[in-house]
């Protein structure tokens, strides 16, 4: 497996996809901060290229909301807000509670086993100091997903989820950070009791996990920006 930081240097094939799918990688693991700009050149030093593959893949990821594009003429990461995080955690329980659902009857022992493999090494990079960890667990916990997802044979909700994952980066960051200090369920909980539930064959219990796991992140941000506004209006 990959154990990259946030941006890695690109080689020369396949040059703008190779930018592309680098940042749009980055993005979807939370390696950005909500809120950050994103600048042209910077980037293409970090990445070891000219500024018109950077500039094209921005433009792209644009495009496909998980960038914004500013007045003057900048590109950052979107900020979190309210009503962007009720609407994508909706969306994501709907699409990857059908996915869930429509796998189920795809999975069998072998596949139990490697959900197992994926869960236990995501726990065991939680628990670990690796400089890395917030990388690798952030791509243990999509290949884990992903797993599920891919074996409903969906060609039209796959592509759907894999751009929500990708607007959801900031919030899979922030959700990430507050964890990290609060420290109370292990992340993985969702993940045991899904695997346990399609092993299981139940189909309800296995939606209400992942959609469980999903709620929980945005949970943690939700409470946190309301304890935020109940600061600010006892200091107003």
């Amino acid at each position: 497996m990959s154990r990259r930081g946030a941006l890695s240097p690109v080689g020369r094939e396949t040059l703008h996809d190779r930018v592309y799918n680098e940042l749009r990688r980055s993005l979807i693991h939370g390696m950005f901060d909500a809120g950050q700009p994103l600048r042209i050149v910077e980037l293409a030093e970090t990445l070891q290229t000219s500024t018109m593959p950077v500039r094209e893949a921005l433009g792209r990821l644009v495009s496909e909301q998980a960038l914004e594009a500013l007045p003057n003429r900048t590109v950052r990461v979107p900020g979190i807000d309210r009503e962007r995080l009720d609407d994508l955690a909706r969306a994501r329980c709907l699409i990857e509670g059908e996915l869930t659902g429509l796998a189920l009857a795809e999975l069998g022992a072998d596949d139990y086993a490697r959900l197992r493999e994926l869960t236990a090494a995501c726990d065991a990079a939680f628990r670990g100091d690796d400089p890395d960890k917030a990388h690798l667990t952030s791509e243990l916990n999509h290949d884990f997903h992903f797993y599920v997802y891919r074996a409903a044979g969906s060609a039209v909700l796959i592509p759907i989820v894999e751009s929500l994952w990708l607007q959801s980066g900031p919030y899979v960051r922030a959700a990430a950070q507050i964890h990290d200090e609060r420290r109370d369920i292990p992340a993985t909980h969702f993940h045991w009791a899904l695997i346990e539930a399609l092993e299981r064959g139940d189909r309800v219990k296995a939606i209400a996990a992942v959609r469980d796991d999903i709620t929980r992140s945005f949970n943690l941000i939700r409470q946190r920006l309301d304890a935020q506004d109940a600061e600010q209006r006892e200091a107003s």
